[in-house]
């Protein structure tokens, strides 16, 4: 079922300028879809949709392209540069970085869309990952750590 909303939703947006929630809940209702604006909400996020600026100044829905290897190679960088150490505590993942750099690595972190990451709180030093259960936090503090080593 979500992977044909999803397909409906990109349809959706490559052909009508969509500029808010509640204009694509419309439209996919007049495809029979019916959710609710929450799962509607975590779609745009799953499926990198963001805003941009049309050709008349107005705001409408796209698919964000893939980071290309340059942005991918900052990412990394960034990781790299900032975090000290990565450490798991059941379904949370503390990550330790220089000062005042955590933001910018939950920046990172929240841009790789992980549908298991739930959210993230960043201190000065210090952010906190919020996982799905104590497996995904492994997972993905090893998936932060590899970033950091691969260079």
């Amino acid at each position: 079922m979500a992977a044909n909303r999803q397909e409906l939703i990109r349809k959706i947006i490559a052909e009508q300028p969509i500029e808010n929630q509640s204009q694509l809940l419309e439209a996919l209702a007049g495809y029979g879809v019916q959710c609710t604006q929450s799962t509607l909400s975590r779609e745009i996020k799953r499926m990198n949709i963001v805003k941009r600026s049309g050709p008349a100044g107005q705001y409408r829905y796209v698919l964000a392209s893939a980071p290309d290897e340059n942005v991918r190679r900052k990412l990394r960088t960034i990781l790299r540069e900032s975090v000290v150490s990565v450490d798991c505590a059941q379904n949370l993942i503390v990550i330790k970085t220089l000062p005042e750099l955590a933001s910018a690595a939950c920046a990172v972190l929240d841009g790789m869309h992980s549908e298991d990451l739930v959210g993230t709180i960043a201190g000065d030093n210090t952010a906190f990952l919020a996982m799905r259960d104590s497996a995904s936090a492994e997972r993905f503090s090893l998936a932060i750590q590899e970033l950091i080593d691969k260079g």
